[in-house]
């Protein structure tokens, strides 16, 4: 067994009970605030910070990639990935610096990773980062692009044309051009595949990216990845969960929606309960699979503090 799979066979997710948190939460009065129903304030009174330019000096500053770790866990978390055959496509949501990216090219030689991100910056260091690896064949299997999934919508060589015909609400469900202007240049793969349709994936995985959405713009990211899947594919979901240990850290003046948060540098996180998660998948058309919390206490090695951490896991399939 490699050094890698060995690591996520010993991953573990149920270290401590969901509804054991929530109760000792909801009976601190410390932490109300978390629970108030939320405010909007006046138009004037709104934070007008960009959260994709926030995102952009975000990666930007932890350019290193020190701040990622790699994430190995996915293999047994979405063992989907590993076993599918030749000629299978993913498309990763928000790679980052590439530390999804590494473990599903590491678990599979026979996947072609397509991978996004709404900054150039970023796409670069992800680019290094997996050409630095000894994954076989990674240069023709790693198509990274650049692409603001949220907003501009996935470039329409992306899907399948009996996809798109095949959508129900065309008018809002559609799948959007990217500007070649804004596209990661990656070699002669990405001058080809942009003027012809690559068939649709497989599977996308959505891995700590929708939280970083607005809540009202969710919807309609959801909708551009199933427009992308093939019928039959499935979403892979990880996000973070209500109650985890960073939610409880925001103050009351981060509030920017019910269970939705600003840092002072402009990103935002929201906290999924498996109910919010359900509806906007299903409203989206996908057929749940599973959907779970993980709940994992870790050790922060510097003060020796345990942190509870929850998050999201979930598997959703377009209908065939």
């Amino acid at each position: 067994m490699s050094a890698s799979a060995a690591e996520a066979s010993e991953y573990h997710s149920k270290d401590f009970n969901w509804d054991t948190l929530r109760l000792e939460i909801e009976n601190d009065p410390s932490l109300n605030y978390h629970l108030l129903p939320f405010v909007s304030p006046q138009p004037e009174q709104q934070l007008t910070k960009d959260p994709i330019k926030a995102w952009k000096s975000f990666h930007i500053q932890h350019s290193s990639g020190k701040f990622f770790k790699e994430r190995r866990y996915l293999l047994k978390e979405f063992p989907e990935l590993v076993s599918c055959g030749d000629g299978c496509k993913v498309l990763e949501v928000g790679c980052g610096n590439g530390s999804t990216a590494l473990p599903i090219l590491r678990g599979n030689e026979k996947i072609i990773l397509y991978a996004c991100d709404c900054s150039n910056e970023t796409l670069q260091r992800a680019k290094e980062f997996v050409a630095a690896s000894n994954v076989a064949s990674v240069e023709n299997r790693f198509r990274p692009f650049y692409c603001d999934f949220a907003t501009t919508g996935f470039p329409k060589w992306l899907a399948c044309a009996n996809c798109r015909e095949n959508l129900g609400q065309k008018d809002q469900i559609c799948v959007s051009d990217v500007g070649e202007e804004r596209t990661l240049e990656t070699g002669s793969w990405s001058m080809e595949e942009r003027s012809c349709c690559v068939g649709g994936v497989d599977f996308v995985t959505l891995i700590f990216t929708l939280s970083a959405v607005p809540l009202q713009i969710m919807p309609t990211a959801l909708r551009e990845c199933f427009s992308v899947l093939k019928p039959g594919g499935m979403l892979l979901f990880r996000d973070y969960g209500l109650y985890d240990m960073t939610m409880l850290r925001f103050e009351p003046d981060q509030r920017v929606g019910f269970r939705e948060y600003m840092r002072a540098d402009g990103t935002r996180s929201y906290f999924f309960c498996l109910d919010t998660a359900k509806n906007l998948f299903n409203c989206a058309g996908f057929i749940e699979l599973e959907i779970e919390y993980c709940c994992v206490k870790s050790v922060n090695r510097r003060n020796g503090k345990s942190m509870q951490r929850v998050w999201v896991h979930g598997k959703f399939q377009k209908p065939t």
